[in-house]
Protein backbone atom coordinates (compact mmCIF):
# COMPACT_ATOMS: atom_id res chain seq x y z
CA UNK A 1 0.00 0.00 0.00
CA UNK A 2 1.65 3.43 -1.07
CA UNK A 3 1.96 6.68 1.31
CA UNK A 4 -0.53 8.53 -0.97
CA UNK A 5 -3.20 5.05 -0.47
CA UNK A 6 -2.80 5.63 3.44
CA UNK A 7 -3.33 9.09 3.36
CA UNK A 8 -6.70 9.03 0.99
CA UNK A 9 -8.13 6.58 3.08
CA UNK A 10 -7.31 8.05 6.33
CA UNK A 11 -8.74 11.72 4.79
CA UNK A 12 -12.18 9.77 4.30
CA UNK A 13 -11.31 8.25 7.81
CA UNK A 14 -11.56 11.79 9.05
CA UNK A 15 -14.10 13.23 7.32
CA UNK A 16 -16.34 10.26 8.01
CA UNK A 17 -15.75 11.28 11.52
CA UNK A 18 -16.46 14.19 11.03
CA UNK A 19 -19.91 14.25 9.52
CA UNK A 20 -20.53 11.38 12.44
CA UNK A 21 -19.91 14.31 14.68
CA UNK A 22 -22.23 16.89 13.44
CA UNK A 23 -24.94 14.16 12.83
CA UNK A 24 -24.49 13.52 17.00
CA UNK A 25 -24.72 16.68 17.78
CA UNK A 26 -27.03 18.06 15.62
CA UNK A 27 -29.56 15.01 16.86
CA UNK A 28 -28.98 15.97 20.18
CA UNK A 29 -29.79 19.28 19.78
CA UNK A 30 -32.89 18.63 17.60
CA UNK A 31 -34.55 16.45 20.17
CA UNK A 32 -36.66 18.65 22.29
CA UNK A 33 -38.25 18.73 18.91
CA UNK A 34 -39.23 15.30 20.02
CA UNK A 35 -40.20 15.66 23.57
CA UNK A 36 -42.37 18.30 22.71
CA UNK A 37 -44.33 15.86 20.42
CA UNK A 38 -45.24 14.12 23.89
CA UNK A 39 -45.94 17.39 26.35
CA UNK A 40 -49.13 16.33 27.49
CA UNK A 41 -47.56 13.23 29.38
CA UNK A 42 -45.22 13.92 33.14
CA UNK A 43 -41.71 14.03 32.12
CA UNK A 44 -41.23 10.90 34.36
CA UNK A 45 -43.68 9.29 31.88
CA UNK A 46 -41.42 9.89 29.11
CA UNK A 47 -38.62 9.01 30.67
CA UNK A 48 -39.79 5.55 31.56
CA UNK A 49 -40.57 5.00 27.61
CA UNK A 50 -37.23 6.12 27.21
CA UNK A 51 -35.52 3.75 29.26
CA UNK A 52 -38.08 0.88 28.45
CA UNK A 53 -37.52 1.43 24.44
CA UNK A 54 -33.78 2.01 24.65
CA UNK A 55 -33.03 -0.87 26.42
CA UNK A 56 -34.77 -2.73 23.59
CA UNK A 57 -32.61 -1.04 21.20
CA UNK A 58 -29.27 -1.49 23.14
CA UNK A 59 -29.96 -4.98 23.96
CA UNK A 60 -30.61 -5.54 19.80
CA UNK A 61 -27.22 -3.99 19.23
CA UNK A 62 -25.33 -5.60 21.92
CA UNK A 63 -26.07 -8.49 19.77
CA UNK A 64 -25.40 -7.41 16.76
CA UNK A 65 -22.10 -6.15 17.45
CA UNK A 66 -20.98 -8.78 19.25
CA UNK A 67 -20.35 -6.77 22.67
CA UNK A 68 -22.06 -9.66 24.90
CA UNK A 69 -18.14 -10.56 26.22
CA UNK A 70 -17.79 -6.67 27.14
CA UNK A 71 -20.82 -7.07 29.53
CA UNK A 72 -20.47 -10.15 30.59
CA UNK A 73 -16.63 -9.11 31.59
CA UNK A 74 -18.27 -5.57 33.62
CA UNK A 75 -21.27 -7.59 35.11
CA UNK A 76 -18.03 -9.81 36.97
CA UNK A 77 -16.68 -6.81 38.50
CA UNK A 78 -18.50 -5.53 41.58
CA UNK A 79 -16.30 -2.01 41.72
CA UNK A 80 -17.18 -1.79 37.97
CA UNK A 81 -20.87 -2.69 38.68
CA UNK A 82 -21.02 -0.43 41.60
CA UNK A 83 -19.74 2.53 39.93
CA UNK A 84 -22.29 1.96 36.44
CA UNK A 85 -25.02 1.57 39.02
CA UNK A 86 -24.41 5.70 40.63
CA UNK A 87 -23.19 6.68 36.98
CA UNK A 88 -26.82 5.22 35.85
CA UNK A 89 -28.95 7.16 38.22
CA UNK A 90 -27.04 10.10 37.95
CA UNK A 91 -28.04 9.77 33.66
CA UNK A 92 -31.40 9.05 34.46
CA UNK A 93 -31.58 12.30 36.91
CA UNK A 94 -30.24 14.00 33.48
CA UNK A 95 -32.58 12.80 31.13
CA UNK A 96 -35.61 13.51 33.92
CA UNK A 97 -34.79 17.01 34.34
CA UNK A 98 -34.01 17.77 30.69
CA UNK A 99 -37.37 16.61 29.32
CA UNK A 100 -39.33 18.33 32.39
CA UNK A 101 -37.55 21.93 31.26
CA UNK A 102 -38.11 21.33 27.90
CA UNK A 103 -41.71 20.54 28.47
CA UNK A 104 -42.16 23.42 30.94
CA UNK A 105 -40.47 26.02 28.93
CA UNK A 106 -37.28 26.21 30.18
CA UNK A 107 -35.47 25.24 26.98
CA UNK A 108 -32.90 28.09 27.24
CA UNK A 109 -32.04 26.79 30.84
CA UNK A 110 -31.37 23.87 29.64
CA UNK A 111 -29.19 24.56 27.02
CA UNK A 112 -27.62 26.78 29.07
CA UNK A 113 -26.62 24.13 30.83
CA UNK A 114 -24.80 22.19 28.19
CA UNK A 115 -22.75 25.07 27.30
CA UNK A 116 -21.21 25.38 31.21
CA UNK A 117 -21.06 21.65 30.70
CA UNK A 118 -17.73 21.68 29.53
CA UNK A 119 -16.16 24.01 31.86
CA UNK A 120 -18.05 22.08 34.55
CA UNK A 121 -15.80 19.29 33.39
CA UNK A 122 -12.51 21.16 33.71
CA UNK A 123 -13.05 21.71 37.12
CA UNK A 124 -13.90 18.82 38.13
CA UNK A 125 -11.03 17.74 36.18
CA UNK A 126 -8.63 19.84 38.69
CA UNK A 127 -10.76 18.81 41.43
CA UNK A 128 -11.07 14.97 41.65
CA UNK A 129 -8.01 13.87 38.69
CA UNK A 130 -5.55 16.72 39.66
CA UNK A 131 -5.81 18.09 36.25
CA UNK A 132 -3.82 21.55 36.59
CA UNK A 133 -5.84 24.50 34.72
CA UNK A 134 -4.04 26.38 32.35
CA UNK A 135 -4.58 30.15 32.38
CA UNK A 136 -7.11 30.96 30.42
CA UNK A 137 -8.88 27.97 31.29
CA UNK A 138 -9.31 29.14 34.68
CA UNK A 139 -10.05 32.73 33.00
CA UNK A 140 -12.94 30.32 31.49
CA UNK A 141 -14.22 29.01 34.62
CA UNK A 142 -14.51 32.22 36.19
CA UNK A 143 -16.64 33.99 33.30
CA UNK A 144 -18.99 31.27 33.65
CA UNK A 145 -19.29 31.74 37.33
CA UNK A 146 -19.62 35.53 36.93
CA UNK A 147 -22.19 34.95 34.00
CA UNK A 148 -24.55 32.65 36.58
CA UNK A 149 -23.81 35.11 39.30
CA UNK A 150 -25.60 37.80 36.76
CA UNK A 151 -28.68 35.58 36.52
CA UNK A 152 -28.25 35.46 40.76
CA UNK A 153 -27.65 39.21 41.40
CA UNK A 154 -30.80 39.92 38.75
CA UNK A 155 -33.58 36.75 39.70
CA UNK A 156 -32.38 36.18 43.60
CA UNK A 157 -32.17 32.81 42.62
CA UNK A 158 -29.61 30.40 41.49
CA UNK A 159 -30.28 28.94 37.67
CA UNK A 160 -30.80 25.73 38.67
CA UNK A 161 -31.92 23.80 36.05
CA UNK A 162 -28.49 24.64 34.15
CA UNK A 163 -26.46 23.71 37.34
CA UNK A 164 -27.96 20.37 37.89
CA UNK A 165 -28.04 19.18 34.01
CA UNK A 166 -24.60 20.38 34.15
CA UNK A 167 -23.37 18.86 37.47
CA UNK A 168 -24.86 15.35 36.93
CA UNK A 169 -23.81 15.13 33.10
CA UNK A 170 -20.03 16.26 34.63
CA UNK A 171 -19.85 13.77 37.07
CA UNK A 172 -21.40 11.04 35.37
CA UNK A 173 -18.70 11.49 32.64
CA UNK A 174 -16.22 11.62 35.70
CA UNK A 175 -17.82 8.37 36.98
CA UNK A 176 -17.34 6.77 32.88
CA UNK A 177 -13.66 7.57 32.98
CA UNK A 178 -12.96 5.20 35.80
CA UNK A 179 -14.00 2.34 34.52
CA UNK A 180 -13.20 0.41 31.74
CA UNK A 181 -16.18 0.15 30.06
CA UNK A 182 -16.88 0.69 26.10
CA UNK A 183 -19.98 3.27 26.05
CA UNK A 184 -22.39 0.80 23.90
CA UNK A 185 -21.92 -1.82 26.72
CA UNK A 186 -21.73 0.42 29.60
CA UNK A 187 -24.56 2.58 28.61
CA UNK A 188 -26.56 -0.67 28.03
CA UNK A 189 -25.98 -1.89 31.65
CA UNK A 190 -26.97 1.49 32.97
CA UNK A 191 -30.37 1.36 30.93
CA UNK A 192 -30.99 -2.49 32.51
CA UNK A 193 -30.14 -1.25 35.98
CA UNK A 194 -33.14 1.69 35.55
CA UNK A 195 -35.08 -0.80 33.90
CA UNK A 196 -36.94 -2.14 36.54
CA UNK A 197 -38.11 0.97 37.84
CA UNK A 198 -39.42 1.61 34.79
CA UNK A 199 -41.57 -1.58 34.48
CA UNK A 200 -42.74 -1.25 37.80
CA UNK A 201 -43.83 2.27 36.82
CA UNK A 202 -45.60 1.60 33.79
CA UNK A 203 -47.76 -1.26 35.36
CA UNK A 204 -48.60 0.48 38.72
CA UNK A 205 -48.68 4.23 38.13
CA UNK A 206 -48.72 5.01 34.31
CA UNK A 207 -51.29 7.45 32.55
CA UNK A 208 -53.55 5.74 30.18
CA UNK A 209 -51.54 7.39 27.34
CA UNK A 210 -48.61 4.63 27.99
CA UNK A 211 -51.44 1.66 27.32
CA UNK A 212 -50.47 1.24 23.78
CA UNK A 213 -53.41 -1.57 22.99
CA UNK A 214 -55.61 1.35 22.65
CA UNK A 215 -53.40 4.09 21.25
CA UNK A 216 -53.12 5.19 17.92
CA UNK A 217 -50.24 3.10 15.40
CA UNK A 218 -48.87 6.87 15.35
CA UNK A 219 -48.90 7.94 18.80
CA UNK A 220 -47.11 4.30 19.76
CA UNK A 221 -44.49 4.94 16.77
CA UNK A 222 -43.90 8.35 18.90
CA UNK A 223 -43.47 6.23 21.87
CA UNK A 224 -41.06 3.92 20.84
CA UNK A 225 -38.65 6.63 18.82
CA UNK A 226 -38.23 7.78 22.22
CA UNK A 227 -35.11 4.55 22.23
CA UNK A 228 -34.72 5.81 18.25
CA UNK A 229 -33.43 9.60 20.07
CA UNK A 230 -31.51 7.72 23.04
CA UNK A 231 -29.18 5.76 20.89
CA UNK A 232 -28.42 6.86 17.65
CA UNK A 233 -26.88 10.15 18.40
CA UNK A 234 -24.88 7.68 20.92
CA UNK A 235 -23.70 5.19 18.31
CA UNK A 236 -22.58 8.68 15.43
CA UNK A 237 -20.81 9.46 18.54
CA UNK A 238 -18.87 6.63 18.91
CA UNK A 239 -18.33 6.26 15.34
CA UNK A 240 -16.88 9.68 15.23
CA UNK A 241 -14.73 8.78 18.30
CA UNK A 242 -13.03 6.10 16.78
CA UNK A 243 -12.29 8.26 13.10
CA UNK A 244 -11.11 11.63 14.56
CA UNK A 245 -9.23 12.65 17.76
CA UNK A 246 -10.97 13.67 20.87
CA UNK A 247 -10.02 17.00 20.91
CA UNK A 248 -11.40 17.49 17.25
CA UNK A 249 -14.48 16.20 18.59
CA UNK A 250 -14.98 18.45 21.27
CA UNK A 251 -14.70 21.26 18.90
CA UNK A 252 -18.29 20.12 17.60
CA UNK A 253 -20.35 19.70 21.26
CA UNK A 254 -21.29 23.38 21.01
CA UNK A 255 -23.38 22.43 18.20
CA UNK A 256 -26.41 20.69 20.48
CA UNK A 257 -27.14 23.72 22.88
CA UNK A 258 -26.50 26.11 19.84
CA UNK A 259 -29.51 24.30 18.65
CA UNK A 260 -31.29 24.19 21.37
CA UNK A 261 -31.00 27.65 21.97
CA UNK A 262 -32.08 28.88 18.74
CA UNK A 263 -35.19 26.44 18.74
CA UNK A 264 -36.22 27.77 22.51
CA UNK A 265 -35.65 32.06 21.60
CA UNK A 266 -37.24 31.36 17.65
CA UNK A 267 -39.48 28.24 17.77
CA UNK A 268 -41.01 28.02 20.82
CA UNK A 269 -40.72 31.78 22.08
CA UNK A 270 -39.13 31.70 25.65
CA UNK A 271 -38.30 35.24 26.64
CA UNK A 272 -34.59 35.91 26.61
CA UNK A 273 -34.34 38.72 29.42
CA UNK A 274 -31.17 40.94 29.43
CA UNK A 275 -30.14 39.13 32.44
CA UNK A 276 -30.07 36.05 30.61
CA UNK A 277 -28.38 37.47 27.62
CA UNK A 278 -25.61 38.43 29.98
CA UNK A 279 -24.94 35.25 31.52
CA UNK A 280 -24.96 33.37 27.96
CA UNK A 281 -22.39 36.12 26.75
CA UNK A 282 -20.29 35.75 29.65
CA UNK A 283 -20.19 31.65 29.10
CA UNK A 284 -20.10 32.12 25.51
CA UNK A 285 -17.03 33.96 26.05
CA UNK A 286 -15.56 31.65 27.97
CA UNK A 287 -15.95 29.22 25.82
CA UNK A 288 -14.30 30.64 23.34
CA UNK A 289 -11.53 30.84 25.35
CA UNK A 290 -11.40 27.24 26.14
CA UNK A 291 -11.65 26.53 22.54
CA UNK A 292 -9.22 29.04 21.84
CA UNK A 293 -6.62 27.77 24.41
CA UNK A 294 -7.55 23.96 23.32
CA UNK A 295 -6.65 24.25 19.80
CA UNK A 296 -3.33 26.30 21.07
CA UNK A 297 -2.42 23.44 23.26
CA UNK A 298 -3.17 20.41 20.74
CA UNK A 299 -1.02 22.37 18.40
CA UNK A 300 2.17 22.69 20.49
CA UNK A 301 1.38 18.68 21.71
CA UNK A 302 1.61 17.88 17.61
CA UNK A 303 4.32 19.87 17.01
CA UNK A 304 6.46 18.48 20.25
CA UNK A 305 5.40 14.94 19.03
CA UNK A 306 6.69 15.66 15.20
CA UNK A 307 10.08 17.29 16.76
CA UNK A 308 10.48 14.14 19.30
CA UNK A 309 9.58 12.07 16.48
CA UNK A 310 12.32 14.07 14.08
CA UNK A 311 15.11 13.12 17.09
CA UNK A 312 15.01 9.73 17.78
CA UNK A 313 15.29 9.30 14.08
Amino acid sequence: MTQSTISNDAEKRSRAGVLFAIAAYSMWGLAPMYFKLLQSMPAIEILMHRVVWSAVILAGLIVGFKQKAKVIKALRSRKVMTILLIAGLLLGANWLLFIWAINSNQLLDASLGYYINPLINILLGRLFLGEKLRPLQQVAVVLAILGVSVLVFSYGELPWIALVLAGTFGVYGLLRKQVDVDSLPGLFIETMMMLPFAVIFWVWFASPQSNMAENSLEFNAILIAAGVVTTAPLLCFTAAARRIMYSTLGFFQYIGPTMMFILAVFLYGEPLEEARLITFAFVWTGLLLFSFDSLRFYHRQKKLRLNNATSTR
